[in-house]
């Protein structure tokens, strides 16, 4: 019963290993194929950089031309990226390398050392400009002495691109002169942080990921240039988050203050905020062998797997109470962070979130900015983001899988069938439309082209051994061995309490055998338990499971055999529930799981729209538009009478600093534009000037309630519960109805209330449908007879139905158990209705 019984389990999973593998494996052919199209894609999108855009910073691909900062419409902080340093081809250059395209890498190369200039009157930030520029000129630079080293090419090169990373390190420098070590958020290329002429300096708050997210590219510049003051700072202010993290948890918050330290957000997760902050702690540790690094992430790991992964979610919590999530949505760039476990070497929640995404991913073609914990989607934008694809190639790496091909197969297919324009890659503005968006971000050839094509090569068929180079956060290549040219910095010994828990990989890369020992559809199985895990917007719930226990006592037949003569098919005990092993006097007997597959209705969120209807001469209630609603501020369809009050423009227009125009605004309903700042943000600024209510306009000229799903707006992650007036949101051909309105009239006058409540629409009660209430309860057949017959029958349970209007029967719970209800309107006694009577009850 026992050894051979165990082989045949094994046997069984072997086998299983083995069809799946020959259902999902790729021929060399058809790898060579994907690898070749990808390559083509790349072309594509670096192509229409190069012949439209190039030295703009970035490719807007539906307009087929180059964006300029200040020449197009300000988009807020999205354009803290463009610093007029031709951003897209330094973001581009070691992908080139990667990728075969040599000739392309030194034309990229020489154009980058003549045209590119960093002193410019631009504020930039701190933050992208560190990982997209100052990464991507090392980067670059670590290539070309690669390849000059190896005497292929490159032999002129005179280390020019590491001379302006230099150059650029010490303009990012002054972001660093803060009392805390925390960096400003915000430098001015040419005048710093606190010269007069630098238009910022102001700020008094940062991102965990935003200080956190220096160390990599700082101390390679310090360790290739010589001058070790940038390691030094981009320590310090790792140094201070890990001071600053709440000791009992072990979690750090998501805004801090750079001045003295105090946490302004507290919620803590893996995603938008601190992402990155966790990654490069650990590849600080790969990329500079200082074991400080690694002991801070292990404990910040075990906290995480505490209180913000629940399998497969992984959901923000408060830092001091982490028990409790926080809100009921992820980020899309929390997909990093399956890739991130993988480094870790904790492969099964790694597949678990994974596989959770993927199934989000098949669903929308793209992954969301933002999902629910139903899955729904919560914000519907995809800028291209490279993070799902980056742990997918994690993950086949790990585990040799093909499956992940098949994951990175249709990532290919999605953007050339969605997002493939005929002047690059376009963003999708919402996944739930497909309709475009005219930005391609660089971090599309930046990361996404690396990790597409890595997943589809053999190593054999690179230009350099890929291990030997850790990648930054935006895919760049620094070389491992930066951690012995030069020694790690004086006094990098802050103390750190041991790891709670210590596991084989604390100190060590995961190995895939001891990860999977005799056990190669280790990840299938897992995978499996998240293959239905959702519908179109369903609801995910944990799977539920019942045992019962059955006596497989010495039959002469093998376990499996008597099994299936009782028609019952065994399933590897480990993919169900990951139960215990019987004990020792439990010999004999096995437990069997059955589980429940539920299969749900596919839901969609239920948005109930509301409407700005214009009541003023000549409109008087005849033009209604539709809007969309607020999370939080006053809910409209609670307040019988809605919200009513004169239109005025907010000034700015973007409400995103101060309101100039206040006393215009006090006690009328504001108009303002989307974009530059969070929702929240606005709402607080026009309720401060005394606002009644705001009225928030969609950007551009195409969207429409017609054409776009509505949308609820959501908070800022910070508490809203201070906003009390009415949010409503028009799209951009509504809005400009009101808007020429407004400019044609000198009052207009609108009312905010829900759609089904506005002026003129009577809701007449013959209108409403009729509900039927069906009342079941089991009786005895002698009961139905007795009530028929006056006869007493024999003792068969029967079902009974009975049907009545829903307002009958809310009369009568109203009045008891009376079988008669009086017309409130009239004092008349109503009769009983005939489906009041007992649908079994046989005619008279």
């Amino acid at each position: 019963m026992g050894p051979s019984f165990h082989a045949f389990l094994l046997y069984l999973a072997a086998l299983s290993w083995v069809r799946h593998h020959l259902v999902l494996a790729m021929t060399t052919e058809e790898k060579a194929k994907t690898r070749d199209q990808i390559l083509e894609m790349f072309d594509h999108a670096y192509g229409s950089y190069m012949k439209y855009a190039y030295p703009a910073d970035e490719l807007m691909p539906l307009s087929c031309r180059g964006r300029v900062r200040g020449l197009e419409p300000n988009r807020g902080d999205i354009d803290d990226v463009l610093g007029t340093f031709s951003l897209t081809l330094i973001d581009s250059m070691d992908t080139l390398v990667l990728l075969n395209r040599l000739d392309e890498f030194e034309e990229a190369v020489k154009k980058v050392i003549v045209d590119v200039r960093l002193d410019h009157d631009v504020v930039v930030s701190v933050f992208e400009t560190n990982i997209r520029v100052l990464g991507g000129l090392l980067g670059a630079h670590v290539m070309a002495t690669m390849l000059q080293q190896r005497q292929e090419r490159m032999q002129w090169y005179k280390n020019e691109l590491l001379a302006m990373a230099t150059d650029l390190g010490h303009r990012l420098l002054p972001a660093f002169n803060t009392t805390s070590g925390l960096p400003y958020p915000r430098v001015n290329l040419r005048y710093g942080v606190l010269n007069p002429l630098s238009r910022t300096g102001t700020e008094s708050n940062t991102c965990t990921a935003c200080a956190g997210t220096m160390i990599l590219e700082f101390a390679a510049l310090s360790r290739l240039s010589g001058e070790p003051v940038f390691e030094g700072h981009a320590r310090r202010a790792l140094d201070v988050l890990w001071e600053k993290r709440q000791r009992g948890s072990d979690l750090v918050g998501t805004v801090i203050n750079i001045h003295n330290g105090d946490w302004v957000r507290r919620d803590s997760g893996v995603g938008a905020g601190i992402d990155s902050y966790y990654e490069y702690l650990m590849k600080a540790y790969i990329l500079l062998g200082d074991s400080v690094y690694l002991e801070r992430f292990n404990t910040h790991y075990t906290a995480i797997m505490k209180y913000i992964s629940q399998p497969p979610l992984l959901l923000s919590v408060h830092m001091h109470n982490p028990t409790v999530s926080v809100r009921g949505w992820m980020d899309s760039l929390l997909a990093f962070f399956p890739g991130l476990q993988v480094l870790r070497g904790d492969l099964k929640p790694a597949i678990e979130t994974h596989e959770m995404l993927y199934q989000v991913t098949k669903q929308h073609k793209f992954l969301p900015e933002a999902f629910t914990t139903e899955f729904r989607v919560h914000w519907g934008q995809h800028p291209l983001r490279p993070e799902f694809a980056e742990s997918t190639y994690f993950l086949y790496k790990a585990t040799g899988d093909p499956y992940y091909l098949q994951v990175g197969r249709s990532i290919v297919d999605s953007l050339n069938q969605h997002a493939r324009v005929p002047c690059g890659f376009a963003a999708v503005q919402d996944v739930r439309t497909g309709r475009h968006e005219d930005r391609m971000d660089s971090f599309f050839l930046a990361e996404m082209f690396k990790y597409l094509y890595l997943l589809f090569s053999e190593k054999e068929q690179l230009l350099f051994d890929i291990d030997d180079y850790i990648f930054s956060t935006e895919a760049h290549l620094l070389p491992v061995t930066l951690s012995t040219m030069h020694p790690a910095c004086q006094g990098n010994a802050s103390a750190v309490h041991p790891t709670a828990e210590e596991d084989l990989f604390t100190h060590s890369c995961p190995s895939t055998q001891t990860l999977f020992p005799n056990n190669p559809a280790f990840a299938k199985t897992i995978r499996d338990r998240y293959k239905y895990l959702l519908g179109a917007g369903g609801v995910y719930h944990t799977t539920p499971v019942r045992e019962f226990e059955l006596p497989l006592h010495d039959t002469g037949m093998e376990p499996v055999e008597f099994l299936k003569s009782m028609g019952i098919s065994l399933s590897s005990g480990g993919a169900l529930s990951g139960g215990q092993p019987d004990s020792p006097s439990q010999k004999g007997v096995y437990r069997l799981k059955v589980i429940a597959e539920l299969t749900h209705t596919p839901e969609e969120e239920v948005i109930e729209p509301l409407a700005v209807q214009i009541i003023s001469p000549p409109f008087l209630g005849r033009v209604v538009l539709t809007a969309g609603p607020a999370k939080f501020g006053m809910d409209l369809t609670k307040n019988e009478h809605g919200v009513k009050g004169s239109v005025v423009k907010s000034a700015p227009y973007t409400a995103c600093s101060a309101i100039t125009n206040a006393e215009e605004l006090r006690g009328r309903i504001a108009l303002a534009v989307r974009g530059e700042c969070m929702f929240a943000s606005k709402a607080r600024r026009l309720q401060e000037a005394g606002v009644a209510g705001v009225i928030f306009i969609d950007q551009g000229t195409d969207s429409s309630s017609e054409g776009t799903p509505l949308f609820q707006m959501v908070g800022d992650g910070g508490s809203t519960s201070e906003i009390s007036v009415p949010l409503v949101f028009l799209f951009s051909k509504e809005g400009q109805v009101l808007l020429d309105a407004l400019e044609e009239h000198s009052s207009v006058e609108v009312l905010l209330l829900p759609r089904n409540k506005q002026l003129g629409q009577d809701i007449k009660k013959k209108d409403r449908p009729l509900v039927m209430n069906v009342s079941v309860r089991l009786a005895d057949e002698w009961d139905l007879q007795a009530g028929s017959s006056g006869q007493l029958g024999g003792g068969i349970a029967t079902v009974e139905l009975v049907l009545e209007p829903e307002e009958q029967r809310e009369e009568s719970q109203g009045l008891g158990s009376s079988s008669t209800a009086s017309d409130p309107s009239t004092g008349a006694q109503a009769e009983p209705s005939d489906s009041q009577q007992p649908c079994a009850q046989p005619a008279p």
